[in-house]
């Protein structure tokens, strides 16, 4: 008989508090040269280098019921805007490619836990809104941990990872012409909130875990069909279609399947 895995319920300390910093470097580089030439991008800065949260802005990213490791959730709308404000003051959500009843971008995954702490990695898809563009950045990703024992935060970080481009960047040059806009992509190598130490469970035995891969894997099937696809090498593709007798269809893309960056 299988056995059922193990569930466990998380709480915060509504009366604690969270003070949380913000990073954002300058944008070094994009293909068309926006970060030199459009003001809003070449001052590009975070609103508030820190501030204090009340505990009950992350409970909004924890379950409403009991869980096991692996299991995913959608975090609250309200809380995610209030943090995305510490980095720039026009926040939004966006829609990410599959289509559903609610396809924005709020999902977590508890990745491990034991009797002291529970670590959550959740998954974020936000755009900052400038009176003349927008600025999409590839994903905001990152970790939760939980002190179980003290119902604290003691460890938060969300951050956007580090890539050749991982900003999609839209500039209205023109603000009075009724159009879209000239699009561009970019690097940005900060651009982050963090509270407490992250080695804060280094070395810590959990009594259930996946590896981070595991839960992040879990987040983006939230997000695209794309990452359903078994995806293999060209070459192995070319070893394949002769051992099965079938044709290769090609596509070229240009941009990434996973995330916003383009």
């Amino acid at each position: 008989m299988k056995t059922l895995p193990d569930k466990i319920t998380l709480n915060l300390d509504g009366d604690a508090e969270v003070s949380v910093k913000g990073f954002i470097a300058p944008v070094e580089y994009t293909q068309y040269n926006y970060h030199v030439e459009w003001d809003a991008l070449a001052n590009l800065s975070v609103a508030e280098p820190e501030k204090h949260y009340p505990a009950s802005v992350f409970k909004s990213f924890l379950p409403s019921e009991a869980i096991s490791v692996g299991d995913c959730w959608q975090i609250e709308e309200a809380s995610v805007m209030t943090l995305l404000r510490q980095l720039h003051p026009n926040p939004k959500l966006i829609k990410t490619h599959i289509d559903t009843d609610d396809p924005r971008g709020l999902w977590a995954c508890l990745r491990a836990y034991n009797d002291k702490f529970a670590d959550i990695v959740f998954r974020i898809h936000a755009a900052f809104s400038f009176e003349d563009g927008m600025l999409t950045p590839s994903q905001f990703k990152g970790n939760l941990i939980i002190d179980r024992r003290e119902n604290k935060v003691a460890f938060f970080k969300m951050y956007v990872p580090e890539g050749t481009v991982n900003l999609d960047i839209i500039w209205k040059k023109d603000k009075d012409r009724s159009y879209y806009g000239s699009a561009d992509a970019g690097l940005c190598t900060q651009m982050e909130l963090r509270s407490g130490i992250e080695d804060v469970v280094r070395n810590t035995d959990f009594t259930e875990a996946i590896r981070q891969e595991e839960a992040e894997r879990a987040l983006i099937l939230r997000f695209y069909e794309a990452a359903q696809i078994n995806w293999v090498p060209p070459e192995k593709a070319l070893k394949l279609a002769e051992e099965q007798v079938k044709l290769i269809h090609v596509i070229s893309i240009d941009g990434p399947l996973h995330d916003e960056s383009c």
